[in-house]
């Protein structure tokens, strides 16, 4: 039996456990595993047919099976820590997985950034819907010729009908105000206008002269002397024809008057009338354009037959002009000694060699003892304002010949036409050698303009108006052109004291009529406007569809400025306090305060003790301060308030105390306008002594505001190329404040409204303009026009007296002199056997 011994069983020996593999050894058998496939030892460890036959036999197993390291050992063996081991794919994925995550955060936020940028750029961004207008349809009826011309009484107009906007009148109303129909309209369309051949009808003579004599001597001055263009006195200022009526169905002026200025719309002018007398319509080789020569001449010989065709190739304006200015210095105000001392030295330098220094101030001519007649006139200088390398074509010279005949040489010298030239180099040395000054004025001028002009540089503007604190508002200069029009012309001021008013002038301007009928009748009105309730007239469009005559304008504006109106367009004006807390509409109808008198900025001490102010309160005046007064500031475009709008130019003040939003001010977009001397020397102090200037468009209205000085928006015609309702154009252009056109968001001269503006006539951008004149001239215009439409048709185009901004570069088909065709085909013009 055996004997219990404890300590052998204390002594049990431990099953031994299948040593554990290193992670080398692990990865490769895990690896090696995976290569060869073989998953038996795995199946055999963990499946549930452990039992089965092919275990007791192991006849399943190849024969030629390759042995692994690990095959010895009994399959009932189990080993320690078996399992996959997955440690190399977790670090894999996990690093992929991060890369993507990095990856995908990155691109979000590269998406992102560029989203916000093109956000702010605009790009991307769906295109807006079209404007409103560009649905209304064109109208047709501005290229009716003058074979189809009737009496402006019979005329039935185009546009504006009056039913553009409303419902056709019903049958039983036909007793009610006849209104036109539109069969009437369709009528006299093109299409159904069958071309005739009728003989034109005789042109007229237009002498706007003809009545001046009477005026001046009835109202105490002196008649003027006959001036001649020529220094035989054989030629002189050549006149215009028209031809009475217009052609029938041509549209009537939407915005502005004819009657109010006693303009005259009972005659229309076609380009040979117009322009014949400065050289349109006859060869280069007889002095003349050598453009219009083919198309439809018909009546156009009328023209020459008693001026004949003049040479302007032998023609001096310069000295047409001071021929003209000495033999009627009778007529005009003797110019002060005093002030004639006062002309700074620097001037000598803006004369040519060949001239004496003082003749730019012509002494002699203001010298002349002055006649018995009780009142003396006043002079006026036209500025045009060009560059030293402008290229100066023919219809250039059509333009600036008819402005020196009609103003200067035809009316007895009471206006005089300069050029103030800016050469935009300024390290050219015209201030310190005369030569070169004279070489680059002569070369900036045609032929027969030179010595006309007066150059000018900013570097020049920055000397003599020093210390203006440098903003570079949208990165441009103050002392700049763009943003400082006006200091050349202030600049220019100082130095020709013998003119009271300047008119600031463009070279891309175009009038359909006579200068000198728009200069003196637009003069004349705005001399007998009344100061009262002149500043809240001058900030609207005047429709005359819509606002009925002028009295009735007037007294609307007067309601509106004095009760406000109930208009949601008021919600983007500036909070104002309400007039009536009570009023359920307060929010919306706040009155305003009518300007009376000067209006200086809160913060800014200005000398206002010399401007003009009123002698009565505001509620006193019969409106009649301000009668006979001579305006200091006459504009073709509404003095809007650009507090509230977006207009873009707003903000650009310089040396003001008082903060933007509370300065005073006042805008009118393009800058042709009439000035007088007392504006001039205002805005001149300004600059100079208080450091004070603003955006061009914005500095003489708002200088004119500050220091009460007479300022008028003359509301001439203005004509639009589509059928706008014409309720609808008038709450669009009306659409600031209590009815005007500036104060609030609204207004049609914030940025993204000012579109409104290119279908018509007078406007920095507008598109309608220059077409009308390329087509008035008889050219083709986007595959409308021409000379065979006008021959098969109604003839050339015959158009009223109207404005035109901007015209440029307008490409005449010339003819070519024999020099020229021989350079071009290098041989003779009869032919190489001639």
């Amino acid at each position: 039996m055996p004997t219990f011994n404890p300590l052998r069983i204390a002594k049990r020996q431990i099953q031994a456990y299948t040593p554990i593999l290193t992670t080398e050894e692990d990865d490769e058998w895990v690896d090696e595993e995976y290569a060869n496939g073989d998953d038996s030892d795995w199946n055999s460890a963990h499946s549930s047919s452990t039992l089965s036959s092919r275990e007791t036999s192991a006849s399943h197993e190849p024969m030629l099976r390759e042995k692994s390291p690990y095959r010895g050992r009994s399959r009932g063996q189990s080993r320690a820590y078996q399992y996959r081991n997955y440690r190399r794919f977790s670090r894999r994925f996990a690093c992929i997985l991060a890369t993507t995550l990095i990856v995908f955060i990155l691109t979000l936020t590269e998406l992102s950034y560029n989203s916000a940028r093109n956000v702010e750029q605009g790009i991307g961004t769906p295109p807006p819907p079209p404007p409103v207008w560009e649905q209304f349809p064109f109208l047709k009826r501005y290229h009716g010729g003058i074979r189809t011309l009737v009496p402006r009484s019979q005329n039935v107009p185009e546009y504006p009908t009056g039913d553009e906007d409303i419902p056709k009148v019903d049958p039983s109303q036909e007793e009610q105000p006849r209104r036109v129909k539109r069969q009437e309209i369709d009528a006299i369309s093109p299409e159904n206008l069958s071309p005739t051949h009728s003989p034109v009808p005789p042109s007229q003579e237009f002498d706007p002269y003809k009545d001046l004599q009477h005026e001046d001597i009835s109202d105490g001055y002196a008649p003027p002397k006959q001036c001649f263009i020529d220094a035989e006195e054989e030629q002189r200022a050549p006149p215009l024809r028209v031809y009475n009526g217009v052609p029938q169905g041509t549209p009537v002026n939407v915005m502005g008057s004819y009657e109010i200025f006693g303009l005259r719309d009972d005659i229309c002018f076609e380009r040979f009338g117009r322009l014949g007398p400065y050289g349109l319509g006859y060869s280069r080789k007889y002095g003349g354009s050598g453009t219009s020569l083919d198309g439809d001449r018909e009546g156009a010989d009328a023209v020459w037959e008693r001026d004949g065709e003049i040479d302007y190739r032998k023609i001096s304006w310069k000295d047409a002009q001071e021929r003209c200015v000495k033999k009627n210095s009778y007529r005009f105000k003797e110019l002060d000694q005093d002030a004639l001392s006062l002309v700074p030295s620097l001037k000598s330098i803006s004369t040519l060699e060949e001239r004496d220094i003082n003749d730019e101030v012509d002494v002699s001519s203001h010298s002349t003892p002055v006649s018995n007649s009780k009142k003396l006139l006043s002079r006026t200088a036209v500025i045009v304002r060009t560059w030293s390398d402008f290229q100066y074509d023919e219809e250039d010279l059509l333009y600036l010949r008819a402005l020196v005949s009609e103003l200067a040489i035809a009316s007895g010298a009471e206006y005089e036409l300069h050029f103030l030239i800016h050469v935009k180099d300024n390290d050219l040395p015209i201030w310190s050698d005369k030569s070169e000054y004279n070489r680059v004025l002569n070369e900036s001028l045609p032929e027969e303009f030179r010595c006309m002009g007066t150059l000018w540089t900013e570097r020049q503007m920055s000397l003599f108006y020093g210390g203006l604190a440098e903003t570079f508002y949208r990165n441009l200069p103050v002392h700049g052109v763009y943003r400082s029009t006006y200091m050349p012309m202030q600049h220019f001021a100082q130095h020709h004291p013998e003119y009271d008013f300047f008119w600031h002038w463009e070279m891309d301007i175009r009038y359909t009529g006579h200068f000198y009928h728009l200069f003196d009748k637009v003069s004349k009105w705005a001399k007998q406007q009344p100061r009262k309730g002149l500043w809240e007239r001058n900030s609207r469009f005047y429709v005359p569809a819509e606002h009925g005559s002028w009295d009735d304008f007037r007294q609307m504006v007067r309601v509106q400025t004095e009760h406000g109106t109930s208009t949601s367009n008021n919600i983007w004006a500036d909070k104002l306090p309400s007039a009536d807390p009570h009023n359920p509409n307060a929010a919306d109808q706040k009155p305003e305060v009518p300007i009376w008198g000067p209006e200086p900025p809160p913060n800014d001490p200005l000398d206002i003790n010399s401007d003009p102010h009123p002698r009565v309160i505001y509620n006193a005046d019969k409106y009649e301060w301000g009668v006979g007064e001579d305006a200091d500031f006459i504009t073709f475009n509404p003095l809007f308030d650009p507090q509230g709008t977006n207009w873009i130019l707003a903000d650009d003040l310089t040396g003001y105390e008082t903060p933007n939003l509370a300065v005073p001010r006042r805008t009118a977009i393009i800058t042709a306008s009439r000035l007088s001397r007392r504006l001039l020397d205002t805005m001149h102090r300004e600059t100079s002594l208080h450091r004070h200037t603003m955006f061009s468009e914005m500095w003489p209205g708002s200088a004119a505001l500050h220091h009460g000085l007479k300022a008028v928006y003359a509301p001439h015609p203005v004509f639009i190329d589509r059928r706008w309702p014409t309720s609808y154009l008038a709450a669009t252009f009306n659409g600031g404040r209590n009815g005007a056109a500036g104060g609030a968001r609204t207004s049609v001269f914030s940025d993204e409204r000012q579109h409104n503006f290119k279908g018509t006539t007078w406007y920095y951008d507008a598109g309608f303009a220059p077409n009308l004149w390329k087509r008035w001239l008889g050219y083709k215009v986007d595959n409308d026009g021409g000379e065979q439409y006008e021959l098969s048709g109604e003839g050339r185009m015959c158009l009223p007296a109207m404005l035109l901004h901007p015209v440029k570069q307008v490409d005449l088909v010339i003819e070519k002199s024999e020099d020229e065709y021989v350079e071009e085909n290098g041989e003779d013009v009869m032919g190489p056997d001639a």
